[in-house]
Parts: structure tokens; C-alpha cells; sequence
């Protein structure tokens, strides 16, 4: 029987790594790694040992697991040593891991962030590895008080971000960029706007919301949602490029918006999805940022100074960070990845969403 993993054997195929490997975004990556065919895939990521749900079992990662095709590798990115280990013998590095944005605690994404790409690239020197991509956010361009509308990677990093989070992914995109040298190693950041996609947080989010979805503030604002398969295939493209000598020249450290190249309105979006997991649509209620914000301000204040001690949940929806999304115009370019990079969203956003509808069919109305 043939091998459901692609045309080549372990011998033919090039050896990659994927840190954060068992991720969001990272595991469609790796299954598109070894759908292609060329690739060994190293998947580094904190948990001890990989625990696969039964349709990864079941499905092309369980079979590279088995035939050798795909090995997982604990390794936390803090710790060089467990990273050079990871990256031994490795060709290229595809560097997601990151700390729950959800998170605003500074030390932990600079940890994560900025102190885990410094050993990534310090591990890639060590062991020889041609490239890295570097899974950066549209966002790090966004400062959380102006709207951005169809801008390309011509416009600043902010002087202040809205969250750790941004902040700190934004100094790891530099570091990245500058470590790209010829002759040595050659980088490259993908950032990605909001994604969505099978095993993202968005649709559960917005159906435990379902009943009491509100628009906060005049609702007008837009958001460019991509699936998360078309990021993957903008970090192939990206490390595709690399590749050739041509392609390192004109991509070699620089950053690149991925998009589906179909901005919308983000309230639109959010109804599109929750009228596809069979919620009807309601009179739409509109609440004015400026009532929430004092309530937010005092929720992360009651939390940070109280309620943390306690081990009690962070509030999720009502933040200060959340309200800045929810209310600001936020789309971008794609034009530089689709004339440099050679990107093409490869499903559109309409599939996109019904492939994730499908995913979640337990979470229908």
C-alpha cells in the first residue's frame, strides 16, 4: 500500500523543525509539511511527550510518528541547550512558539518571545540551520489607539503597544530580521492578521457568547480574517523562496502581512460565523466603548491586585486590550507577499469557514 505521507522517502526528504510545534497554526504546519512530501519534520514543543487527539492519530501525523517521517522532541525555547539538540542535523527551523496572548504578563512574554528567538537564532548558528521563518502578527505595527486600514510593512512599529504580548513579538521580529547574513543564516517573518481555522479559538469563543452577542462601539469597524491553511502556506512560500539564491536576495530578512486579501467588517464576520453554526440574527445591541472602559479598567485592576493571588480567571472578554480590537479598523496589505513571496490565499474565506463549522459540529446551535 502506498504511503499516505507523500512521494518521497526518509532518505530524500530534508529534515525541518517546528518549535511550538503542537500549536495552533504549528499543526496544520507540520501536517502540511509532510503532505508535500519533502520534509522530516523535528516537532519541538514544552509537553513531555506528544498526546494526539484520535484524528491526528488516525490522520497523516500519527502515520509520520510511526514511520519515523515526523519525531517529537520535548524542548522548551528558554532553554538553549534543549534547543540545539532540537535543531541538530535540521535544515530550516519554522519558529511559532509563543505564550497565550491572552495573557498581558510582561515577563512571560519576554521570556517566551524576545529571550526564546534570541536562543532560537543562537541554536541555528550552532547547528548550521539555512533558515528560519519567524511566526510574527499583523499586529505588531498596531498601537491600540489608531485604526489601521490596508497598510503594507512601509508603516512603523509603534511607540506604545496595547499589550506584552505585541510588544514583545514585535522585538522578536527585529532580532529575527537582523540575524538574517548571506552566506549564513537566512530569515524571514510571516505575519499573519486574525486567524481562524479547525482547532482555533475563534469559533468557541464566539458561540459561548452566542446569547448575549452585543456590538461594542459603533460597530463600522474592519478586520482581515485569514484561515489558518493559507498561513501555512505563506510560511512554505516564504521558505521556498529562501531556497534560491534569487529568493534569499529579495525576502532575506525581511516581514511579510498574510491575509485572505478579503477584509470585512469584523461584526459582519462574527455573524457570518454564528449564523453557520445555526444562531439566528438578533436585533443588533450596540454598547459605546466608553461605558466599558471604566468597567474594564476596574476588572484588570480588581484581578492584577486581588483576584491573581487567588488563582482566579483572568476576565477574557471585557479588557482593556479586547475593546481596542473590537473597535478599531485593522486590515492590511498583502501585496508585497503576493509580488515577493509569490502568496496566493489558496482557500477563500467563505470555504474557510464552513471547513471550520465543520470541525466544530458539536458547537452548532
Amino acid at each position: 500500500m502506498a504511503s499516505p505521507i507523500g512521494v518521497c522517502d526518509r532518505r530524500e526528504a530534508r529534515l525541518c523543525a517546528v518549535t511550538g510545534g503542537r500549536g495552533f497554526m504549528a499543526r496544520h504546519l507540520v501536517a502540511a509539511l509532510l503532505r508535500s512530501g519533502e520534509w522530516r519534520v523535528r516537532i519541538a514543543d514544552l509537553a513531555p511527550a506528544a498526546t494526539l487527539e484520535p484524528a491526528e492519530e488516525e490522520g497523516i501525523l500519527g502515520a509520520a510518528l510511526r514511520d519515523g517521517l515526523a519525531v517529537y522532541t520535548s524542548a522548551d525555547v528558554c532553554d538553549l541547550p534543549q534547543l540545539i539538540q532540537a535543531f541538530e542535523g535540521v535544515e530550516t527551523v519554522f519558529h511559532t512558539a509563543a505564550a497565550d496572548p491572552r495573557k498581558n504578563d510582561f515577563q512571560l512574554h519576554y521570556k517566551v518571545s524576545v529571550e526564546g528567538t534570541k536562543n532560537a537564532i543562537e541554536a541555528c548558528t550552532t547547528c548550521k540551520v539555512k533558515r528560519l521563518i519567524y511566526t510574527s502578527s499583523s499586529c505588531v505595527v498596531f498601537d491600540g489607539v489608531h485604526g489601521l486600514f490596508d497598510v503594507d510593512e512601509s508603516t512603523p512599529y509603534p511607540d506604545k503597544f496595547p499589550d506584552a504580548y505585541l510588544h514583545t513579538k514585535a522585538e522578536a521580529e527585529k532580532l529575527v530580521m537582523r540575524a538574517s547574513t548571506n552566506g549564513g543564516l537566512l530569515t524571514c517573518c510571516i505575519r499573519p492578521s486574525s486567524i481562524f481555522g479547525p482547532g482555533g479559538i475563534l469559533v468557541p469563543y464566539l458561540a459561548a457568547y452566542a446569547a448575549t452577542m452585543f456590538i461594542i462601539g459603533d460597530g463600522k469597524n474592519d478586520d482581515d480574517f485569514v484561515y489558518v491553511e493559507n498561513v501555512v502556506h505563506g510560511h512554505i512560500c516564504a521558505e521556498r523562496n529562501l531556497s534560491t539564491k534569487e529568493g534569499a536576495r529579495r525576502i532575506g530578512g525581511k516581514a511579510y502581512f498574510i491575509t485572505n486579501t478579503e477584509p470585512m467588517n469584523l461584526w459582519d464576520f462574527n455573524y457570518m460565523v454564528l449564523e453557520e453554526l445555526g444562531y439566528k440574527r438578533g436585533t443588533k445591541i450596540r454598547i459605546p466603548s466608553y461605558l466599558l472602559v471604566p468597567i474594564a479598567c476596574v476588572l484588570e485592576w480588581g484581578y492584577n491586585k486581588l483576584f491573581s493571588h487567588y488563582r482566579m480567571c483572568q476576565p477574557r472578554m471585557l479588557t482593556l486590550t479586547n475593546i481596542k480590537y473590537l473597535t478599531l479598523n485593522r486590515t492590511f496589505s498583502c501585496n508585497k507577499a503576493i509580488q515577493e513571496l509569490g502568496y496566493k490565499p489558496i482557500i477563500s474565506l467563505q470555504e474557510g469557514v464552513k471547513a471550520t463549522i465543520e470541525h466544530y459540529h458539536d458547537l452548532r446551535a
